[in-house]
């Protein structure tokens, strides 16, 4: 009789994610076990639960995915289950928190691909805001950003303490070279983006962060990403479907809008899903396997 495939969803957090669940049962898992409250010292012992109770047969078709909050709990998670496996009982294991990671590798690579077909720049070449930055997709962002080359800027509302110690902090972990600011009223905005060439807006929904006032300062924009589906936009004329369309209360920047952004989360959750049943060999998916996976999907 054929092994059922099976996704084990560990979880730090009281509850795992509807969304999760949804995307693994629509990518032909046959049984998803959600698991809450996990912690990363149980990693160990859990990881081997899962791979010595199936075979080195049963183990291709068992993945273990890692939700939560907290990007670098989740990365810790990641590296505590890929260090419990023992060949042949190995298994593959996708880490995305609160989706942070493949949203902020659609929302860059999105932004990258518009960079490069309507002003011939690189990530390397700008200096890039994440406004709502001190959260789990805004930091995912500014790493993945600063990791490609950019001069990336986590922008906090209310602390820059907060952000120059979160930029430290995954500086520190994943070898970037990020930096901190707070920016609460216009007139901080405005300093920020006057020499700003690419703006991430991945702050709470509903609320708007750059108001076309504002946007009117920006002097060398070239690409805003927005991930802010709620009305008002978080970053004032973007329209959820933009794909490359002109922003208004710009000289020559263009918007790329959540939904689009979206679209193409949607795509890269799936196929690192979908890779974990058909490598035919243990994968281990983070923010990086997700960044290449979008650049991949908008290439085609």
């Amino acid at each position: 009789m054929a092994k059922r495939s099976i996704l084990h969803m560990f979880d730090p957090m009281s509850n795992n994610s509807p969304f999760d669940v949804n995307m693994a049962l629509d990518c032909d898992f046959d049984v998803l076990i959600p698991y809450a409250n996990v912690q990363p010292d149980s990693m160990h012992r859990m990881t081997q639960d899962v791979i010595f109770s199936r075979g080195p047969k049963g183990v291709k078709q068992t993945g273990i995915f890692i939700g939560g909050r907290d990007i670098g709990v989740a990365i810790d998670m990641l590296n505590s289950a890929k260090k419990s496996m023992v060949p042949p009982f190995e298994v593959s294991v996708l880490a995305d928190p609160s989706g942070a990671f493949t949203t902020a590798a659609a929302l860059v690579a999105c932004v990258e691909k518009e960079l490069n077909s309507k002003f011939n720049k690189q990530l390397k070449d700008c200096k890039a805001l994440v406004f709502g930055g001190t959260g789990p997709v805004g930091i995912a962002t500014g790493v993945i950003a600063s990791l490609a080359g950019a001069d990336a800027v986590l922008v906090d509302h209310f602390s820059g303490n907060e952000a120059q110690g979160l930029a430290e902090e995954y500086n520190r972990r994943f070898d970037c070279k990020l930096s901190g600011t707070v920016a609460t009223f216009d007139d901080d905005k405005i300093k920020l983006i006057e020499d700003a060439d690419l703006i991430f807006c991945t702050a709470k929904a509903g609320i708007q962060i750059l108001s076309a006032d504002v946007l009117g300062h920006a002097k060398q924009l070239k690409v805003v990403g927005d991930v802010n589906a709620v009305p008002p936009a978080g970053i004032a004329g973007v329209q959820v479907n933009d794909f490359g369309v002109p922003l208004a209360n710009t000289e020559n920047a263009v918007a790329i809008g959540p939904l689009a952004v979206g679209n193409i989360k949607y795509k890269v959750q799936h196929a690192l899903l979908s890779s974990m049943l058909s490598e035919g060999k243990p994968v281990y998916l983070d923010f990086i396997a997700a960044f290449e996976k979008a650049k991949e999907i908008l290439a085609k």
